[in-house]
């Protein structure tokens, strides 16, 4: 029997103010001073000196700001790798991602591409990628995704959407400063962090669970439950503990997989454009067939910060539109696999899905 020998991120540091030691960190990595770090940065951030006045840029170094409106896109990252390309002669001593999982995902990708012929979509599913990544560092300004932990860097591209799942997609450093996530939006907190915990949840009920991915999931379930239900866990106590969560959240599904929630949530983002965060909450609620105890959890969770979902955003869909999502999710493969078994494909039909979806 072959096991899959999975990367994992090389350097980590943690702790209140850690952001400011990312001079001292990029300076040992920097090929020389024509080969610049690119900066992407969320949009959100833009005029915040609190982050941006800390941002190291010297001799030819790029800040580059990015909307994370809509979910990142393949022809997003191609447009960025040109635009880098153009701009300076030397290939990047590094790329540094500084967002959400959004923004971390686009750092991840242009890495990639930079040294990868072809375009992004070329890229999608797994083990495609031929070449290391050029030096890319991950510093997280909300938790839950796992985007800082995870091989995989999830795309829309033109006919599905699909993560770049890579042995060189980890980042080569990552940043975790809980002084950053201190100003999310409540729902925005609790969205992304849904996200880690769904990760839990489809980790720990999959066929392909193991006690690697086990031990990491439940060590990130415990932690949701406690950030999201605990009365006595103070903000600044509770931005580290969630932040830990996305870690071991995105680690658990390293040997493992997402599930049911995953697979039906991108089928929305695809066609609707719905926030990660956000859909697969609106999934994940439509779900006691599959994951009946932890629901119960979640809407405790839900009704405890006082979250309300938005319904029928699928109403109005004409036919076409349902196949395409239910098209776009049944290519997930894996995602079933390990949700429902090898013989996933008799324990579910295109009307099972065309009816969960007519009732998001």
């Amino acid at each position: 029997m072959s096991y899959k020998n999975y990367p994992m991120v090389s350097r980590v540091v943690f702790g209140r103010g850690c952001f400011n030691q990312l001079s001292e960190l990029l300076e040992v990595k920097r090929i020389s001073d024509k080969a610049p770090f690119i900066f992407i940065v969320d949009d959100v951030f833009k005029g915040n000196a609190w982050i941006t006045g800390r941002i190291p840029l010297a001799y030819s170094d790029e800040m580059v700001y990015v909307s994370t409106d809509e979910e990142p896109k393949t022809s997003q990252v191609d447009e960025l790798v040109e635009k880098i390309i153009l701009t300076h002669k030397d290939r990047p001593s590094g790329i540094i991602g500084i967002g959400g999982g959004s923004v971390l995902d686009i750092a991840k990708a242009v890495s990639i591409m930079l040294t990868n012929k072809g375009e992004a979509k070329d890229y999608q599913g797994w083990d495609l990628v031929k070449n290391p990544a050029i030096y890319h560092v991950g510093i997280p300004t909300i938790s839950g995704t796992g985007a800082e932990v995870s091989r995989t860097t999830v795309l829309t591209g033109p006919d599905k959407k699909l993560g770049i799942n890579s042995d060189f997609t980890p980042f080569d450093q990552v940043i975790l400063d809980p002084e950053l996530i201190k100003d999310v939006p409540k729902q925005q907190w609790f969205y992304t962090g849904m996200d880690c915990f769904i990760h839990c949840v489809e980790s720990l009920n999959g066929t392909y669970l193991n006690t690697f991915s086990k031990s990491y999931g439940e060590k990130a379930y415990e932690l949701c439950k406690e950030v999201f239900l605990s009365d006595t866990v103070d903000k600044k106590l509770s931005d580290e503990m969630l932040m830990m969560a996305s870690w071991h959240g995105g680690m658990s599904i390293a040997y493992s997989q997402v599930g049911v929630v995953h697979a039906l949530s991108y089928g929305l983002s695809y066609v609707l454009g719905t926030k990660h965060g956000i859909g697969n909450c609106i999934v994940f609620d439509q779900l006691d067939d599959f994951y009946k105890e932890d629901l119960k959890i979640f809407r405790e969770m839900k009704t405890k910060h006082g979250i309300e979902l938005p319904k029928n955003i699928c109403k109005d869909l004409i036919d076409e539109e349902i196949n395409t999502m239910i098209d776009v999710s049944l290519g997930l493969e894996p995602l079933w696999e390990n949700a429902l078994g090898p013989n996933w494909k008799r324990k579910v039909s295109r009307t099972d899905l065309h009816q969960l979806y007519r009732r998001m």
